[in-house]
């Protein structure tokens, strides 16, 4: 196995090379913080981190915990942004499991949860607060409450201190996992956009370089750990707004081909993805909009992007990337 170039890192980002990860890097890079970026493709790593005198590249094997020990080795906090496919969430306890062991024999005394609001299942108000009951009526939010449980019941154990902090759906630059991606790049191109509707119901989404700030200053606030944290996002906007504002910028109206829940029941039957959609479908007609005044008056104002900025960042990347596309086809 790997290891990492060298041990001066303190904060390890365990799944680095999605946009989470990409994000905390950042914010740890401009405070001038070394960090370990860790994950299972050191083409991906290099790809993102490579150019990036702050970083250490690990290789790890998630379901191993002598491979989670060895890519932890000489950390203090370790930030979990592990991701799986859709129709795999079966696997994020286990993989928890293995990770905690490893933590535990490398020593690591902080863990950080990059969470979601699936354990909440259907919110019984909005706002809602840490303190809501989780209650998930589905398979993927009851494997992420299971995740969550293995978290917080490890805090106060063997040396280590543990927080998990809930995210909203995301959008941002270059952000491919987010159900907004297909609008920015629709936009860019003049072409249409798909979307999962319905599309006009209000929606909280956050702008992912708005995450990095967050956990770099959670990673050192002793304070935050033993808990569940929110991170909200700038508002509620609903999604056809966002697809407005965006082909305006491209100086067209919007063009949407927008499925609904059976469609996507449909579309299930021959593409597993899609089938995987349809349980958590609910959060489109029943969002889950956080409150994040604990966490404010934990570390205090945070800042966050407009939607009107973040839009105009995410639809300028997806014209750059077009660019870029058609110069290397050229």
């Amino acid at each position: 196995m790997e290891n990492h170039r060298n041990s001066s890192a303190q904060i390890g980002l365990f799944g680095a090379a999605g946009a989470a990860g990409q994000s905390i890097a950042a914010a740890l890079g401009a405070r001038g913080v070394r960090y370990r970026a860790i994950g299972r493709s050191r083409q991906a790593l290099e790809a993102a981190f490579g150019d990036d005198p702050h970083a250490d590249i690990a290789i790890w094997d998630p379901q191993d915990p002598s491979s989670v020990e060895a890519a932890a080795a000489g950390l203090q906090t370790a930030i979990y942004l592990v991701g799986v496919p859709y129709d795999r969430f079966a696997m994020h306890p286990q993989l928890m499991r293995n990770t905690l062991a490893g933590l535990n024999a490398a020593g690591v005394q902080r863990l950080i949860l990059i969470g979601t609001v699936y354990p909440y299942g259907r919110p019984r108000h909005n706002p809602v607060t840490e303190t809501h009951p989780r209650d998930p009526h589905t398979f993927k939010g009851r494997m992420r409450l299971e995740q969550e449980a293995l978290v917080l019941n490890a805090h106060g154990r063997d040396g280590l201190a543990t927080l998990v902090l809930r995210l909203p759906d995301f959008y941002g630059p270059g952000v491919e996992r987010s159900f907004l991606h297909g609008v920015f790049e629709g936009a860019a191109r003049g072409g249409r956009a798909q979307m999962i509707g319905p599309i006009d119901t209000p929606h909280e989404f956050i702008f992912m370089p708005d995450l990095g700030p967050v956990v770099a200053t959670l990673a050192n606030t002793p304070a935050a750990y033993g808990r569940v944290l929110h991170l909200a996002g700038a508002g509620t906007i609903t999604p056809r707004e966002i697809a407005t504002r965006a082909y305006a910028l491209a100086g067209r109206p919007p063009k949407l081909m927008v499925a609904g829940k059976t469609t996507l029941r449909v579309l299930g039957l021959f593409n597993p993805m899609m089938r995987e959609l349809v349980e958590m479908h609910y959060l489109l007609t029943e969002p889950v909009v956080l409150d994040d005044t604990a966490l404010q008056a934990l570390i205090g104002p945070i800042s966050k992007t407009s939607y009107d900025e973040g839009i105009r960042l995410a639809f300028a990347a997806a014209k750059r990337a077009l660019s870029l596309h058609a110069k290397a086809r050229a």
